[in-house]
């Protein structure tokens, strides 16, 4: 478990980790002499239950909230210390609502410094802080009032502490590995160590990661969990990760950083969020509401877009964020919105959709996906997601946007269908699945219907014709599914429905029934090429060739090459020609002028003609000569 403090400035915070772990957080010089915390302070104890607790020290003076923000991020329990001689004061209201921001809803209040106070004041405080919580996650939280001086109620909190340790679970384990960075330095004889809590995934001694937003790669060489050298880091553990690599040193890892697994490295800087804006606010937030945003460690500048129009105090709402500079984040990461001047606390929420559109943000189909991206199981929002428009979703940013291990990926896909296009895996519902197959033999069938002579559709036209109209990749492993199954016949570039048969027009009919006498009887070998018919009947050669290319098609005849058609019975002949020479030839193999002398052609078109058999696999070649393959000698009749 780690334990995050919280609280005003002066009300012990340092001093009661000091008391409950024997440990001084406070490591700086200038923290000792002020008296103040300025930095993190880390701690670590078996508070009895043989487990080792975390404890995250911040600092309470209102210029370090961010440096409290960057504490507050990975904590299970707050440990919130308001002082029995002041009472509730401004920062501890500002913790207060960035701990209920940040979804925090186990906690403790301690009272501190109860030796200055009698029962009355106690009584007093503790009512107040009573008030303070309604509400908020920490409604209900029990106050238990502490001495640092005297040791009243030290043990009391530890046993408590204790008690909220052993209740805790485990963080999701089978999720992809992610460290929240928030100290980096150099140990001499280690290198660069960055420390943060592990919020997913496991991390082990040897294993390759990737600091993001940089993309830097890097070897763990070394762990600490908390506090302890293991060989594995859990989620939910506080680690120092001991990293070598190229470019791997401490100013080149910062605070803010995501150390990952490498899959999950894919920055962003435009984010869809569920916001909610603190009643404290003084106006209404606008598009283009300036603000820093703090997510994790991390702190950048953000332009506040609402998406449902402009979000009043103590409202809730969608907003796009759009930040000056690319972060490494999740789905489901909570985060802060300050005032550019670091004063005041905006408010706060949720990371919905990493890959936000900087158009069509607020078509109620969008704000309908972001509605469904909320719900916090993956398979559940995954299956309503694939219900609305545009009914199909990019799994592979699916996945790993929520860092989700196989195991997850498993049961968030279960009952899904999956399209995997190689770079581009998408997934449908089943109902839009058979929808799309309905479409497909629709839309060609009317095609067949209304285009006869054409051989079919071309893909990317079928495409483009479909709801949802899927990525090129993923439409390509759909149409391979469809082949598979038999619904659907490939041609070269066109689709085609298995029992569709091109059929001409009647004026082309009538054009190749005038075609017919030229590759017919004694010139059947020598038929005239398409340019010389074209000429003398003064018709468009582009109208000639099409025409035959549709009956090469219906198997009327064979284009043998770009300007020569024969009719198929021809191609028929010149096979058993060819066998007959076979036959004859003392070693079984035939010439090309054996061949030219039989069908009285030229030497040229002879030539093409073999050349046309060797590419449908119908002879054999063995450098100029020529047998028939006995497994394709009948592939024309």
């Amino acid at each position: 478990m780690i334990v995050g403090t919280a609280g005003h400035i002066d009300h012990g915070k340092t001093a009661l980790v000091q008391a409950l772990t024997g440990v001084d957080a406070d490591r700086l010089a200038e923290e000792k002499a002020r008296g103040i915390t300025i930095e993190l302070g880390f701690a670590y104890a078996d508070l009895g239950t043989g487990r080792v607790t975390g404890f995250v020290d911040v600092p309470g003076h209102e210029r370090f909230v961010h440096t409290m923000l960057a504490g507050a991020g990975g904590i299970d329990l707050a440990l919130l210390v308001v002082a029995a001689d002041d009472g509730v004061m401004p920062q501890t209201r500002e913790h207060l609502a960035i701990l209920d921001l940040l979804g925090v809803h186990r906690g403790i209040v301690a009272l501190s410094k109860a030796d200055l106070a009698d029962q009355a004041r106690r009584d007093a405080v503790i009512a107040e802080i009573a008030v303070l919580l309604d509400g908020t996650g920490l409604e209900g939280a029990p106050v238990l009032p502490v001495s640092t001086v005297t040791g009243e109620g030290i043990g009391t909190l530890r046993a408590a502490l204790a008690d909220a340790e052993a209740e805790t679970g485990a963080r999701a384990a089978d999720a992809r590995f992610r460290l929240g960075v928030d100290r980096s330095f150099t140990l001499k004889g280690a290198g660069t160590v960055v420390t943060g809590t592990v919020l997913s995934g496991r991390v082990a001694v040897g294993d390759t990661v990737t600091v993001s937003p940089q993309r830097l790669t890097a070897r763990v060489r070394a762990i600490h969990a908390q506090n302890q050298p293991v060989q594995v880091g859990l989620a939910g553990q506080r680690c120092a990760l001991n990293l070598a690599g190229e470019r791997i040193d401490r100013e080149a890892v910062r605070r803010g950083d995501m150390v990952v697994d490498p899959v999950l490295h894919a920055p962003t800087d435009r984010i869809d969020a569920h916001l909610r804006v603190l009643g404290s606010e003084p106006r209404p937030i606008g598009t283009w509401f300036p603000a820093r945003l703090h997510s994790g460690a991390a702190e950048v500048g953000a332009r506040i877009v609402p998406l449902e129009g402009p979000l009043d105090p103590g409202a809730k709402g969608l907003v796009q964020l759009v930040l000056d500079q690319p972060i490494a984040a999740a789905v489901g990461d909570r985060f802060i919105l300050r005032d550019v001047s670091a004063r005041r606390t905006i408010g706060g929420g949720v990371f919905l959709d990493l890959r936000a559109p900087a158009r069509r943000r607020r078509t109620p189909e969008r704000l309908a996906q972001l509605q469904a991206a909320a719900k916090p199981d993956p398979a559940e929002a995954l299956q309503t997601m694939l219900a609305a428009p545009p009914y199909v979703i990019d799994l592979t940013a699916f996945l790993r946007d929520r860092a989700l291990g196989p195991g997850e990926a498993r049961r968030a896909t279960d009952g899904i269908t999956v399209l995997d296009g190689g770079t581009a895996t998408v997934a449908l519902s089943p109902l839009t699945h058979r929808g799309l197959v309905a479409g497909v033999l629709d839309t060609l069938s009317r095609f067949h219907e209304e285009a006869p002579e054409m051989q079919g559709l071309g893909r990317e036209r079928l495409r483009l014709t479909l709801t949802p109209r899927l990525p090129k990749e993923a439409f390509a492993a759909f149409l391979a599914e469809r082949i598979a199954a038999g619904d659907i016949v490939a041609e070269g570039a066109f689709l085609r429905l298995p029992g569709h048969v091109v059929r001409l027009s009647e004026e082309d009919e009538a054009l190749y029934a005038r075609i017919i006498p030229e590759l017919s009887g004694e010139a059947r070998f020598r038929p005239p090429r398409v340019r010389d018919m074209a000429t003398a009947w003064d018709i468009p050669e582009a109208d000639i060739r099409r025409v035959l290319r549709m009956a090469a098609r219906q198997g009327r005849v064979d284009q043998i090459r770009t300007d020569h058609f024969f009719l198929r019975a021809t191609t028929a002949e010149m096979v058993r020609i060819i066998s007959d020479i076979q036959a004859q030839a003392p070693d079984g193999w035939v010439t090309a002028a054996a061949f030219r002398d039989r069908v009285q052609n030229g030497r040229k078109v002879a030539i093409e003609i073999l050349d046309f058999y060797d590419r449908q696999g119908v002879t054999l070649r063995r450098g100029d000569l020529r047998r028939i393959n006995p497994h394709r000698a009948d592939l024309f009749g």
